[in-house]
Order: C-alpha cells, then sequence, then structure tokens
C-alpha cells in the first residue's frame, strides 16, 4: 500500500511542470547535556498550509517521519525520538479516510537523546518524510544528517547542507536600577579599574518544559571601609507571586539566603522591600506573606575580604499550581566579579534512605516526566470554570429569597409609601426611591471591599477550605446556630449601637439621609438575610475568580432586595397584587432554618472524611437528611410548630406542593440505600455527588476503592503492580473533601464508554492530597543545595508530588504514564463530559501501544 501511493506521488509529481517545491526546511542542531550526554535536535518549519506526519501515524497511511540512524560503537541512542508540536488526529480525505496523525502547525521539533564515548566521530543517518497540504502531497523525501558534538556545552549544527543553526534570542531586560547595565547572558562582568558597581541577571532556561516564573538580578556596589552592598531584585512573571522571607515555617517555601561559610550553610539576614500583601491563604491554611507582582528587592551588606556564594530557596505560586525553586550566585572582590542562576530552575525532590537521587520519586522521574508526552489524540480538555455571571444569578436567587422573610417583606410597601407621600411631586418620590434602591445595591457591593483586600484569596477556596478540620467543624457549629435562630427560639442581631447610629444618620436629609436608610435596612434585617447571605458566600468561594465573585454574589443579592423599592415606587398599583404579610413570612424562614441544618451536616462530613473519624458514613448521612427532610414535611404539613408560628387556619396549594416535593426529595434520599448487584456497593445518587459521602464510605458495604476498582494509594506499589501486567497507570490525585472529585467518581467513572478502560486497561493510583494520617517515616524534601523539609503526613507527601511534578495544585488531575514515567498525552482535570473522558482514556491507551 505503501509502494502504490509513492508511485502516484511521484506521477503527481510529474504535472507540477518542472516547479521545485520545497515546503518544509530542516533545521539540525545538537546540545550537549552533560559530559557525554547530548540532544539531537531535528526542527520542521512548514510553509503554511502544508503538514508533516507524525512517527506513529496509521501505516496504510501516508509515509510516517522517521530517523535512521548509522550504528558505530561511539554512541548509544537513550529511548526513542520524542516529538513536540501541535498535533491531530484523525480521518484523511487525501488517504481515503485513513486516520493519520500530523503537524499542522510549525515548527516541529524532534529530539532524540545520545550517550557518546567518543566525541571524535560524527553521528551520521537520515531522516524521511513526507509533506501534504489540502489538495496534494510531494513524494516522501530523505534527508541526511551528520551531527559533529563536542563535550563543550554548545550546540553544533548538522552537516545536511541545509540546515542553519538558529542564534539563542537575546531579552534585552530593562536596567533593574539605577540605569545600570544588566549582563543577560549572567557572566561575570569585568573589573576594568574604574568599575564602582556590576549588574547581572539570571539566565533565562532554554527548556520550554522548564517553568522560570521568576528571575533574578544581582547589583554588587563596593562600598567604603571593605564592604559592598549586595543588593537581589526578582522579577516575577504575570500572575506568578513570591513568599517573603518572614512568612510561617508551616505555609509555603519562605524565601530565604544561604551562604556557603566552610563547607556550611548560614542564613543571610537581608532586607525585604516591596509591595506585600498578607493574609490567610487557603492553599497551605496558614496566615502567608506574599509578593504578587515584582521587583522585590533583597539587600544586605558584606565584606569584601572573601568571596560570597550560595543559594536562594524560594517558591513561586500561581492560581494553579506551585514550584519550589532554588537559585545560586557567586562573587568576587578582587577582580570585582559576579553570576547568579547558573543552576536555576533546579527543583526538589522527595528522598527516602532508598531513593536519595535528585529527581527520584518514588519510581517517577522528574526528568522523563518533563519530556514531551507520547502524543496527543484531540484538543486539550480545559477544566470547566464556574462564571462570574452565574455567581451573581447565585446571589440574585439568594436576594429573592431574603425579600421572603418577615425581616424585609413588610418593609416594602411602607419604605415605597414613605417615599410617594412624603414627596413634593410624584417624579421626585419616583427618583427617591430609585436612589434608595440604588444605595441597598452599593451596601452589599461595599461589603466585599474587605475580600479584595486580601488578594491572599485562592480561586480554588472552598475546596482548601474543605481539607481542613478546624474550619468544617466551626461551620457545622455556625451552621447550627442559623438553623435554631430561623427556628425562631433567638434572634441574630447585628449590635444595637451600629443601627441606632445608621438610623440617626437618616435625619440629615437629602442623598446622605436616603443612603443611611439603606443601610439602616441592612443591618435590621441582618436576623434573616445574615444566614443566607453567608451561605451565599461560601458557595460563591468554590469558583474561580476570588474576590471577585464575592463582589457579583453581593451585587446580585443586592440587587434582588433593591428591585422591589424601584419597581413598586414606579407603579404602586402593583403593591395591590403583594400578598398581606402574616404567618406564611415566619414560615419561610423556617424552611430556610432546615435547609441551614443539612447544609451544617455537610461540613460535619468533610470533616470527617478528612481525619477518618467515621461519624458521618454514607447510611448515617443520608439517615440524617432524611429526618430533617421527614420533619420539614411534616412542618409544612402542619403537624409540627415553631415558637412564633401562626395557626395554620387553611393549607394552601402552594404550601401542599411544596409539601410533596419534600417527601418525593425524601424518597429519593432513600433510594440512596439501593444495592448495585455487579459492585455490591450503593448505588450513587447523582444530585447528591460531592454533598453526599461517597457510597464506599459505608457501615455495611464498604469499599476501598470508588466503583470497586482495583487501585492503588502508594505510588511505588501501584508502579511495581503496572510495570508487573505491563499496563499504563492513572495517577489519581483527588481529596476526601473534594466535591469534583466525587462527581467524576460517581457519574463518569461508572459509565460504559469509561469503566472497562479503568476496570481492565489501566491501573489506577488513587493520591489523596488532603490525607492527615502521619507517614511512619517522615519524608525529607531535599533541595539540590541540601536543605531537608520533613513532611509528616500522607497528604502532604502526595500535595508536594503533584506540584512538583506536574506544577498543579488542583484537584482532580488526571495524569497517563506508562509503568516507566513516560507521559502518554496531556493531563485533564475535572471534564464532566463522559465522551471527552473516554477519548483522553482511548488515546492514553493507543499511546501506550505504540511504545510497545
Amino acid at each position: 500500500m505503501k509502494l502504490l501511493y509513492t508511485l502516484v506521488f511521484v506521477m503527481a509529481a510529474s504535472f507540477l511542470q518542472g516547479q521545485i517545491l520545497e515546503p518544509v526546511k530542516w533545521e539540525m542542531t545538537s546540545k550537549t547535556l552533560s559530559a557525554n550526554e547530548v540532544e539531537l535536535v531535528f526542527t520542521a518549519k512548514m510553509d503554511p498550509k502544508w503538514s508533516i506526519y507524525s512517527q506513529f501515524t496509521d501505516d496504510n497511511g501516508p509515509v510516517p517521519t522517521s530517523f535512521h540512524f548509522t550504528a558505530g560503537s561511539h554512541y548509544t541512542r537513550v529511548g526513542n525520538v520524542v516529538e513536540k508540536g501541535k498535533k491531530k488526529e484523525g480521518p484523511d480525505e487525501l488517504f481515503g479516510g485513513v486516520n493519520v496523525i500530523k503537524f499542522t502547525q510549525s515548527p516541529v521539533v524532534f529530539v532524540q537523546k545520545v550517550k557518546v564515548t567518543d566525541f571524535s566521530k560524527p553521528i551520521t543517518g537520515y531522516l524521511e518524510f513526507m509533506t501534504c497540504d489540502d489538495e496534494r502531497c510531494l513524494p516522501p523525501t530523505e534527508v541526511d544528517f551528520s551531527f559533529a558534538p563536542t563535550p563543550a556545552a554548545a550546540q553544533t549544527p548538522a552537516t545536511d547542507g541545509k540546515a542553519t543553526t538558529t542564534p539563542a534570542p537575546t531579552d534585552a531586560p530593562q536596567p533593574a536600577d539605577g540605569g545600570k547595565q544588566v549582563s543577560t547572558d549572567a557572566q561575570p562582568a569585568p573589573n576594568t579599574g574604574s568599575q564602582v558597581a556590576i549588574s547581572v541577571m539570571e539566565k533565562k532556561t532554554a527548556d520550554p518544559n522548564i517553568k522560570q516564573p521568576i528571575r533574578w538580578v544581582l547589583d554588587v556596589t563596593p562600598l567604603d571601609g571593605g564592604e559592598a552592598e549586595l543588593k537581589f531584585t526578582a522579577l516575577l512573571d504575570k500572575g506568578w507571586n513570591l513568599y517573603s522571607q518572614d512568612t510561617e515555617a508551616d505555609g509555603p517555601i519562605a524565601t530565604t539566603f544561604y551562604r556557603k561559610v566552610n563547607g556550611k550553610e548560614a542564613v543571610m539576614t537581608m532586607t525585604e522591600t516591596g509591595d506585600m500583601k498578607e493574609g490567610m491563604d487557603p492553599t497551605f491554611g496558614v496566615i502567608v506573606k506574599k509578593f504578587a507582582h515584582g521587583p522585590v528587592v533583597y539587600t544586605t551588606r558584606v565584606k569584601t575580604d572573601a568571596p560570597v556564594s550560595g543559594t536562594i530557596d524560594y517558591m513561586s505560586c500561581d492560581d494553579t499550581s506551585c514550584i519550589p525553586l532554588g537559585t545560586d550566585f557567586n562573587i568576587t572582590f578582587a577582580p570585582l566579579a559576579a553570576s547568579i542562576g547558573e543552576e536555576s530552575g533546579t527543583t526538589t525532590a522527595i528522598a527516602t534512605p532508598d531513593t536519595e537521587a535528585a529527581g527520584d520519586f518514588g519510581g517517577l522521574n522528574k526528568a522523563v516526566l518533563d519530556e514531551a508526552p507520547v502524543g496527543e489524540c484531540s484538543e486539550e480538555v480545559v477544566e470547566a470554570k464556574k462564571g462570574i455571571w452565574q455567581i451573581f444569578g447565585l446571589g440574585f436567587l439568594g436576594g429573592l429569597i431574603a425579600l421572603l422573610t418577615p425581616c424585609v417583606f413588610p418593609m416594602i410597601p411602607l419604605t415605597v409609601s414613605f417615599f410617594t407621600k412624603s414627596a413634593t411631586t410624584r417624579q421626585k418620590g419616583l427618583s427617591n426611591a430609585l436612589l434608595y434602591g440604588f444605595f441597598i445595591f452599593l451596601v452589599y457591593i461595599l461589603l466585599s471591599i474587605p475580600f479584595h483586600l486580601m488578594d491572599s484569596l485562592d480561586p480554588d477556596i472552598l475546596n482548601k477550605i474543605s481539607t481542613d478540620v478546624t474550619l468544617n467543624v466551626v461551620f457545622f457549629v455556625v451552621f447550627i446556630i442559623f438553623a435554631i435562630s430561623f427556628f425562631g427560639y433567638f434572634e441574630l442581631t447585628l449590635p444595637e449601637s451600629w443601627t441606632n447610629k445608621a438610623s440617626s444618620a437618616e435625619g440629615a436629609g437629602g442623598i446622605i439621609g436616603i443612603f443611611f436608610m439603606a443601610l439602616t435596612l441592612a443591618l435590621v434585617s441582618f436576623s434573616c438575610t445574615g444566614p443566607i447571605l453567608g451561605s451565599l458566600l461560601v458557595g460563591a468561594l468554590t469558583g474561580d475568580g476570588g474576590a471577585m465573585q464575592l463582589t457579583a454574589g453581593m451585587g446580585g443579592f443586592g440587587l434582588a432586595l433593591a428591585l422591589p423599592f424601584a419597581l413598586f415606587a414606579a407603579f404602586p398599583g402593583m403593591m395591590k397584587s403583594l400578598p398581606k404579610s402574616g404567618g406564611w413570612l415566619n414560615s419561610v424562614k423556617v424552611v430556610l432554618g432546615f435547609a441551614e441544618l443539612a447544609l451544617a451536616f455537610k461540613f460535619l462530613s468533610n470533616a470527617d472524611l478528612v481525619d477518618h473519624w467515621g461519624l458521618l458514613k454514607i447510611e448515617t448521612f443520608l439517615a440524617i437528611w432524611i429526618a430533617i427532610g421527614i420533619g420539614l414535611a411534616l412542618y409544612l404539613l402542619g403537624v409540627i410548630k415553631f415558637p412564633h408560628d401562626s395557626p395554620l387556619k387553611k393549607m394552601s396549594i402552594l404550601r401542599l406542593g411544596f409539601a410533596v416535593l419534600v417527601i418525593a426529595f425524601v424518597v429519593y434520599l432513600g433510594s440512596g440505600f439501593r444495592v448495585d448487584p455487579v459492585k455490591d456497593t450503593y448505588r450513587p445518587l447523582t444530585l447528591l455527588s460531592g454533598l453526599a459521602p461517597p457510597v464506599c464510605y459505608s457501615i455495611w458495604r464498604p469499599c476501598d476503592c470508588p466503583q470497586q476498582l482495583d487501585c492503588f494509594k502508594d505510588l511505588e506499589e501501584g508502579l511495581a503492580y503496572a510495570k508487573k501486567m505491563n499496563k499504563p497507570v492513572m495517577l489519581d490525585f483527588t481529596g476526601y473533601a473534594c466535591v469534583n472529585c466525587r462527581k467524576m467518581e460517581e457519574n463518569v467513572w461508572p459509565k460504559s464508554a469509561v469503566y472497562p478502560y479503568l476496570k481492565d486497561d489501566y491501573v489506577v493510583i488513587s493520591l489523596y492530597v488532603d490525607d492527615k494520617k502521619k507517614l511512619d517515616t517522615p519524608i525529607k524534601v531535599v533541595t539540590h543545595t541540601g536543605r531537608e523539609r520533613e513532611l509528616d503526613e500522607v497528604g502532604e507527601k502526595w500535595q508536594h508530588l503533584q506540584a512538583t511534578l506536574f506544577n498543579q495544585n488542583s484537584q482532580p488531575q488526571y495524569i497517563l504514564i506508562s509503568p516507566d514515567g513516560r507521559r502518554l498525552n496531556s493531563s485533564v482535570n475535572y471534564t464532566p463530559n463522559v465522551d471527552e473522558y473516554a477519548e483522553f482514556l482511548r488515546c492514553g491507551l493507543e499511546n501506550f501501544k505504540k511504545l510497545q
């Protein structure tokens, strides 16, 4: 078949009227990595609309790109050729609908690592490839190559007659301070004798797989008295932060400067300046001090009687990941010279007595994981995010519910009547009422401003909060108090002095008086709106956006409260259609009390799952919610009453209908005790995924892994089993209190398009980042400088591994790898679309088969 295609393409080429087409040009360079390891880099640059084909495309289609090396004893290939570029996979009409994998965007990079034993001999061979556009294909082409690598760290051009070596780009950054020249290659600046200061910048890493969100500039200024000032300036990429040297030990890695003295490291005392913010960081659960943007400057003075060398140990995080980093520096004073960042970008490694080699993470090697995935089968799946408008809508709904409470509803006709009757003209009354409504909206917007000042709010804050046992117990108690208040046993009120001051300011008249009327309404209605607003804000913090989402939620809440005052002021006749105040308002409040009671047990369940108390297993949790539902139904039917309830003279259709809905929900909760005969577990309730405990957390039908899968919770054990069975691995970074993790496990994993992959084709290794169990033996995190940090919880170990190896700290995250640690394709996060998740698993399995 390949021969047939070749003949067809040769014939087609003869009709090109003698025109020579060369839509693909190859550049070949070598890069020495160490004393005997070299990377051979083949870069294909295609003209627009032309493509080349993957090494792994179907043999029945186009000729795949292939590399043929001349055998020799002077070198050994390390692994196979790795390809990097934007791929597309699917049926191709040019080849009769055969499934092909091709690169459509330039450039495409192919990398082969080799170990060289004799640098005097070249590494030769040829590559073969085919290129096509939308209408035609050129015949397969062979390109000779010859590399002559040298032991020095330089890229040597290949001698194929066409290759070119592209010079390294120059960044030309702005001087860090005072107009001093910045050396972009981080080489020691020459001492000219008249030089009084030098400045050098950390190199920018040439490897695109290594993130370098922070670069350092070192300024050395000699002073009188045999001293010099050292100034280290951190330049931060947008969206990344740096932690203060004064942050808590239990949180992120504090920025620390170590000086090497007599073979040992001593902490240097630095003066720290920059735009620092302080607040609770849910990622680490402690108060942190951090810089959200640069520059950040650290200064100190040193004696010039001896060279100064050492390391900056620090961490940088964005919204999704944290990276521990280290940067070396060296300074001599006679002559004056400095360098910084010669080994920058080195990351930490988890080390145990058995795995002390840098880069070894209990069976996974960072260098291998950093290589490009074996292949991609589809566009990368991006986790769906909760938008600002969704949060605004949630707040608006909460405001509408608050309108139906006895603290707010009776105020509508009274306030509107005041504005329409006290004004000299109807137009004046209308404008005052509209202004009053605007100020109500403004008051709730202003309440969100403090959260913007606390810039440490994480977009994934609820997921982080849910891992903290103490906070969840506090939320449980607070929501129980809210519920009792709504039942009418006492009222939650703000200090009376606040209300009195706001009320007295109403007499100021004009716009100021109207503003304080709006503020008074917000204060006196707190006993009804406070619990609703508290529930809303907790929900608002579950999505991405942080303080902006709080503002959106508060704005929606305030707008819903303000609308009736503006609407009924404009159309007073509509107030006749409003129901009269009465006992139904208190009924609304009691119903909300039952909802608050149910939510309270959700927070207690979070603490129970994380700390493994065994108090609220699935049977107990469902029984409590069923009891709450039965209590609500009995209340709606008039069987039970609370202190402020009026006698129920007649059952309204609305109340009866709502009681029927509650009874239906109780029946639905009861269906959670149905058993899946195949998996021998309870059937998960789709509506409660992430709210109720997982079905495996059970008294009578416990299971160790979701859907009775044969999963592992230890990385080394799982990898050893995968090697034995020769199966690919799915790393599942998850959490006991992770809502989206439960949704995936209970709504996506059981589907027929997904379950067989997880059951038969993959070895699932589930790593719980919020597991508070103590490790039998604490694990030390060792930096390249030798500094150690001890991790004593299972979850800390997996959280550190995820952040260090995969540059992410959100869950769930699913990563497909081979047993020896090769990335099979790009990872995905929360993917509720069953077809997309099944395609992700299928793609990884196909790529694993190609490796075989």
